[in-house]
């Protein structure tokens, strides 16, 4: 029993808004979205019968609070610019007005949040559980996947 690896899946929502600098359509504009974030987790059901996370790769609400506090809690009804480009004078103009401003170092695509909430999870999960995959969805038909395998 002890050699069976588990995947345990927590789901994740929040709202955010964004814009693409140099984009070359619709998404140069500041828009938001719902996102959707699914994580998964790796490892194995802890074996000990003395401990109360007996039987549980890692507990729910465990996973819950590192995921809200990295990503959630960050990013929800916050607006995301990357900081190398002229949308840094917007991002000063909407923080002045009191509005909840990212500035991070990369596009902010689905495809480079995932890559940024992969490390910022990574770095705070227990040594005995490993990130398997991350699945951003920006709407009900597009998404963004990140897999452990493939970042070996």
């Amino acid at each position: 029993m002890a050699g069976n690896y588990i995947r345990i899946t927590k789901k994740f929502a929040f709202e955010t808004g964004h814009a693409l600098y140099g984009y070359d359509g619709k998404c140069k504009n500041v828009h938001g979205h719902s996102y959707k974030l699914s994580v998964t987790v790796i490892g194995r059901p802890i074996s000990d019968s003395t401990n109360v996370k007996y039987g549980m790769v890692i507990d729910f609400g465990d996973l819950k609070k590192i995921v809200k506090e990295e990503i959630v809690d960050v990013f929800d009804h916050a607006t995301v610019f990357n900081k190398n480009t002229p949308h840094v004078e917007l991002a000063m103009e909407l923080q002045a007005r009191d509005h909840n401003v990212l500035l991070v170092d990369y596009q902010p695509t689905s495809e480079m949040m995932v890559i940024d909430f992969a490390k910022k999870i990574k770095n705070r999960l227990p040594k005995h559980i490993s990130l398997h995959s991350l699945k951003l969805q920006e709407t009900e038909s597009s998404f963004a996947q990140w897999y452990a395998y493939d970042n070996i």
